[in-house]
């Protein structure tokens, strides 16, 4: 393993290290003072950054393309991907921020209690699945490009905001079944999406002052960290979706 330390920084070339033994040595890196580790030549190793419990915030920055469960159980730090992420970003994170310059795979912030991810381009099959609140944690995801089947499906609770950049101008949204099962947390979709592409668990409402202002905080970021033009981004009308019921299938259990 070829590395080069400067202070409290280091530099790691992962290429062709196993996944076990490239997390051992983020670990004892943090354990050891370093606050900023940056991975060279990643070509899919797994659980990225998943084991740093109970340690000081750190940044990680990532160059290739990480496997699945990057930043799994994330603990406050902040993880940043130059290139394209697979799947399971952001597993069960409980805080901190996870930042991708590209694309993400497959159900993205799966069980999420909090922290933010954001996402430059599009997302795959499932994000948000089973998103929560986790007492006053509240995880946002915003993705920049639009999405697969099945976002939102069984969300809990946490704020998902997908812009649709790149689509043309009228072109709907991707996905379809969007909110299946939702019974918590709040989705904001910028640009266009057919009624029959949603599930039948979530309504569309009027945005309020506060929804607003949620979406420009995190739209600004957003920009922010990719260099996009936020007033261009947000000079679009948005919709909300909320869930019907908190308990969606309850019927289904009453005898």
């Amino acid at each position: 393993m070829n590395n080069l330390q400067n202070g409290t920084s280091i530099k790691i070339d992962a290429k062709e290290i196993f996944y076990k033994d490239l997390n051992n040595f983020i670990l004892d890196s943090a354990l050891k003072g370093i606050k900023k580790i940056i991975l060279n030549n990643v070509f899919g190793q797994r659980y990225i950054a998943s084991r740093l419990y109970n340690i000081p915030k750190i940044e990680i920055e990532v160059f290739g393309t990480p496997g699945n469960d990057l930043g799994a159980f994330n603990d406050g730090h902040q993880i940043i991907v130059y290139g394209n992420a697979q799947d399971g970003v952001g597993n069960t994170m409980n805080e901190g921020e996870i930042i991708i310059h590209g694309h993400a795979g497959d159900i993205l912030g799966i069980s999420a209690r909090g922290g933010k991810i954001f996402v430059r381009d599009y997302v795959g099959y499932r994000s948000a699945l089973h998103m929560k609140h986790y007492k006053d944690k509240k995880p946002i995801i915003v993705i920049g490009g639009t999405a697969q089947d099945f976002i939102g499906e069984y969300m809990a609770g946490g704020i998902v905001i997908l812009l649709g950049l790149g689509l043309k101008k009228g072109e709907s949204h991707k996905p379809n079944f969007v909110g299946t099962g939702m019974h918590g947390g709040t989705i904001y979709i910028r640009g266009v999406i057919n009624s029959f592409q949603l599930g039948k668990e979530v309504r569309i409402v009027e945005l309020t002052e506060e929804d607003h202002k949620i979406i420009e905080e995190n739209v600004k970021k957003y920009a922010n960290y990719f260099n996009k033009d936020v007033d261009e981004i947000l000079n679009n009308d948005f919709i909300k979706l909320i869930p019907i019921s908190k308990r969606p299938y309850g019927k289904l259990y009453v005898y």
